[in-house]
């Protein structure tokens, strides 16, 4: 009789370890689902700012040509390039 006690109470310190290790298991999955998460996103972001800093330096580059084509003056070249710049901020 007493060792079915002693058997049961073990069960049940057992059952209550294993609960344990599963809740922390559960949550080192998701931490990690979070970190992996916010890199995809991290990596947007720099994706987005590339293309935008792409963007950018075309926008540029077209201007330059249309200067260097004399199709715009030194003053129009200057504030469309000053336009283009303060837009990133």
């Amino acid at each position: 009789m007493l060792s079915n006690v002693i058997y049961f109470v073990v069960f049940l310190i057992l059952a209550f370890v294993l609960s344990i290790a599963v809740k922390a298991i559960t949550r080192g999955v998701e931490a990690k689902q979070i970190i992996k998460d916010e890199k995809v996103q991290d990596l947007k972001n720099e994706n987005e700012n590339e293309n935008h800093n792409l963007e950018v330096i075309n926008q540029i580059r077209e201007l330059k040509e249309l200067y260097d084509n004399g199709t715009i003056d030194e003053n129009e070249f200057k504030k469309a390039k000053d336009k283009i710049l303060n837009n990133l901020s």
